[in-house]
């Protein structure tokens, strides 16, 4: 059966508005094929705690049961840039239990899990001389590894993969992915192509079951760009 991606988590998964916008819609839009297909319940301001007291995380759950019958459900938890936050009041062991739940809430419910590092911040310190990317999502990433290990989940890890391809294209073109010029957390369009190219060449590359069917396709340019950490423009 062909597979059912289902993305929890925030605004850099979400969907792009005005206030927000992730790598969810390049990922489902232009990396899936031969009946592979999915739905993005990414949510602008969503924490571990508030994506299931919403009832994003329901609707998560809902939708992987109704679409067993006919899909190889997957759901991809990534969270982490708002459960940060002091206003969050979300310890690092509260996010970590928080990721293991939904990881086991998701199998339980007939789907396989991926935790996802969260995505990397395009914000630089310039120090050196040489812009590198501002390591500020590295508690959330390592607990989310932890997570990942605690309930022998797979996890891909975006955060890193991410902030190398930020570190080697540098600041000024790494800005022509923000949502608005002064936006350096959130994706446009075009960046949500590129970083959902990224993420599908990490779940390809770790779900050996899914070659041989084409579900997953990556840009041969975009894959041949960022793994040699060139600059790449849909």
């Amino acid at each position: 059966m062909p597979p059912y991606f289902v993305l929890a988590g925030d605004s850099t998964t979400a969907t792009q508005s005005s206030d927000g916008g992730g790598w969810g819609d390049g990922f489902l839009n232009t990396t899936l094929f031969n009946g592979a297909s999915g739905h993005n319940y990414g949510h602008n301001g969503a924490t571990t705690v508030s994506f299931r007291a919403g009832g994003d995380w329901d609707n998560v759950l809902a939708t992987v049961r109704n679409v067993s019958h006919e899909y190889q459900p997957f759901v991809t938890i990534q969270f982490g840039h708002n459960d940060q936050k002091a206003a969050a009041n979300i310890s690092l062991a509260e996010y970590t239990k928080n990721l293991q739940r939904f990881v086991t809430e998701a199998a339980n419910a007939g789907a396989t899990p991926i935790l996802v590092t969260p995505l990397s911040r395009r914000n630089y310190d310039n120090s050196t001389g040489t812009p590198m990317i501002i390591q500020d999502l590295a508690n959330q990433t390592a607990a989310t590894i932890t997570a990942a290990h605690n309930t022998g989940a797979a996890f891909i890890n975006l955060n890193r993969a991410s902030t190398d391809y930020l570190n080697a294209i540098g600041p000024t073109d790494a800005y022509t992915y923000n949502l608005i010029p002064t936006d350096h957390t959130h994706l446009n369009v075009d960046g949500s192509i590129v970083f959902g190219g990224i993420v599908a060449e990490l779940i390809q590359r770790d779900f050996t079951k899914l070659h041989g069917h084409d579900f997953i396709r990556v840009n041969e340019k975009l894959r041949e760009d960022v793994a040699r950490g060139i600059y790449y423009w849909p």
